[in-house]
């Protein structure tokens, strides 16, 4: 319900993409914030379910490995932040972060769609089914990618944890 009116439509377009713009720099902030011990990748929402079969799903559903790389890498952007387009160590410590910044990456789109609604404040009603259509197809490619990669990282995480422990093994 719109409750906010600008005088002209002009100004009403340029509320609406300040407004969206300022959503969209503000989620990711926030979820930089969030601790990494509560985005694990085997735990609650970002869990591998048995329907995603590892991640296969995604790729046999919507053909993933065919655009993925066109997704623009979130993690570039920021300073701090960390890249996920390519891997270039292999190292455990290194996979862990990786499986913890996709958790990071899910969760931002995610919490990116939910504010279309807000638009309505100061846009005709007509406009939140538009915006919420903008945000599924903004955000579910890099939720799919993310839900797509993670398993994957995971299980060669769990190689390479399965290889060193044998050789720390063979050592005593």
């Amino acid at each position: 319900m719109q409750i906010i009116y600008f005088s002209s439509a002009l100004k009403n377009i340029f509320a609406i993409i300040l407004l969206w713009t300022a959503i969209q720099l503000i989620v990711p902030l926030f979820c930089l914030q969030i601790s990494d011990k509560w985005l694990s990748a085997s735990s609650g929402f970002f869990k591998t379910y048995e329907w995603e079969k590892d991640g296969e799903f995604y790729n046999r559903a919507f053909k993933v490995k065919k655009w993925k790389r066109f997704l623009p890498d979130g993690g570039a952007v920021v300073k701090s932040g960390f890249k996920k387009r390519h891997i270039d160590v292999t190292s455990k410590e290194n996979l862990r972060k990786f499986n913890t910044e996709s958790c990071r990456a899910e969760l931002v789109h995610w919490l990116l769609i939910l504010p279309f609604w807000i638009i309505g404040f100061i846009a005709p009603s007509f406009v939140i089914p538009v915006m919420l259509l903008y945000a599924l197809v903004a955000n579910l490619p890099c939720i799919i990618a993310q839900r797509y990669n993670r398993p994957r990282i995971s299980k060669l995480l769990a190689k390479i944890e399965a290889r060193d422990s044998k050789k720390s093994k063979e050592n005593l």
